[in-house]
């Protein structure tokens, strides 16, 4: 059963400007299905199967010739030189809507775009589903807040009922293990990975300190660093930049570190329900997680930059999510509870305080309530559920 992606009407548009277009994300957020339903006339090939890879790989000009345009090929990391044959090709013939490239392994693939096929193509990032997207495919009446933190936005993980979270996030993991951290990067032991993961899952929400995050898994910080660029590289964590002018104040600049997904953040961290989850202090944690990424997967279905930082003074003042427009911002903290009050607002009025009130289009609370209120001055109480229908 098709679960209707916000992506859709962006990649007909970057079809219709562009002679390729490239589709990146995770495994399993839908990338393969999306382009199929959205082009189903489309001739598709996958190079998961190893003869078609090494006929792209040893002679693209044929491989082109006996499959024609337009074309899908579905894991295009896996034939390298085709990239640049394609730059060839495109630069002979510029009409738009003849390619399609999806890829999961992000670093060789954007690697190759910018090699060889820079400013040719466009790009889009698939990130897994929105709140937004499972309403509509629930239809509004079957939605649960809280059974999304903890199953996470994986589409298959919806679209089949009773499959089990805990099931599909082993297999998960034991794929992304095998297939893509071995083939990006040599990792000596599997199993010092696997609790770098976990505890990686531990730190979501958090400042990032390569140096902590080495010492408790007995790495060192530059393995660390390392490791934390593949799962970046493989769309599985967001790091996000703080905010710092020089106003005369001692401001955070190290990145706050999130999960992609609750779902998988919630397993990785042993919980096996969701009201396990929810008795537990990390629950502020993955709700903010998922806040931040209904924004940045509200920008990423537009096919929009993600114009989004933190920000956070040396003695404790923060603002979890600020979204610059225009050079103003929308400054948003996240709080899990349905009532919200005047000490909540302490990091929003600091922010306001430091750069001006005219500095800011809006100050909202996204908080686990279900309808908007007001907290104080500005500063209103939103759904963080329903983020995005605030960013305009």
């Amino acid at each position: 059963m098709w679960i209707t992606r916000k992506y859709e009407e962006t990649l007909k548009a970057l079809f219709a400007q562009f002679p390729a277009v490239v589709i990146s994300g995770a495994r399993q957020v839908g990338k393969t299905a999306l382009v199929r339903h959205v082009f189903p006339d489309i001739n598709y090939l996958s190079l998961d199967f190893p003869a078609l890879a090494a006929q792209a790989e040893h002679n693209p000009e044929g491989f082109f010739r006996e499959h024609g345009f337009p074309l899908i090929i579905d894991e295009a990391q896996y034939a390298p030189p085709l990239f640049r044959y394609l730059k060839a090709m495109v630069d002979a013939d510029r009409r738009p809507g003849r390619l399609i490239l999806t890829g999961s392994q992000v670093f060789p693939l954007m690697q190759g775009i910018s090699e060889s096929l820079a400013g040719r193509c466009g790009v889009l990032t698939v990130m897994n589903l929105a709140t937004a997207e499972l309403r509509s495919f629930q239809d509004g009446g079957m939605f649960h807040e809280g059974d999304f933190l903890f199953k996470g936005g994986y589409p298959e993980l919806h679209a089949q009922a009773g499959l089990s979270p805990q099931f599909w996030y082993g297999a998960y993991l034991a794929t992304y293990l095998e297939r893509d951290v071995r083939n990006i990067l040599n990792v000596g032991s599997i199993r010092d990975f696997d609790r770098f993961l976990r505890a990686v899952a531990a730190r979501t929400g958090q400042i990032l300190s390569y140096s902590d995050l080495a010492r408790d898994v007995g790495i060192a910080p530059n393995t660390a660093k390392k490791w934390i660029s593949v799962l970046q590289t493989s769309g599985q964590v967001l790091l996000l930049e703080p905010y710092f002018r020089n106003i005369g104040k001692r401001l955070v600049k190290s990145p706050k570190l999130y999960l992609c997904d609750t779902g998988l953040a919630a397993f990785l961290m042993g919980f096996e329900s969701w009201q396990a989850v929810e008795r537990h202090p990390a629950v502020g944690a993955l709700w903010e997680t998922h806040v931040v990424m209904e924004v940045v997967k509200s920008f990423a279905a537009r096919g929009k930059g993600i114009p989004l930082w933190f920000w956070r003074t040396a003695w404790g003042a923060e603002v979890d999510l600020l979204i610059e427009r225009d050079g103003r911002f929308m400054a948003i903290e996240c709080k899990y509870a349905e009532v919200v009050g005047e000490s909540e607002t302490k990091g929003l009025k600091a922010f306001a305080d430091d750069y001006g009130r005219e500095s800011l289009r809006a100050s909202y609370i996204a908080s686990h309530a279900t309808r908007s209120y007001p907290v104080s001055g500005e500063i209103t109480a939103i759904p963080g559920s329903e983020i995005a229908d605030y960013l305009g």
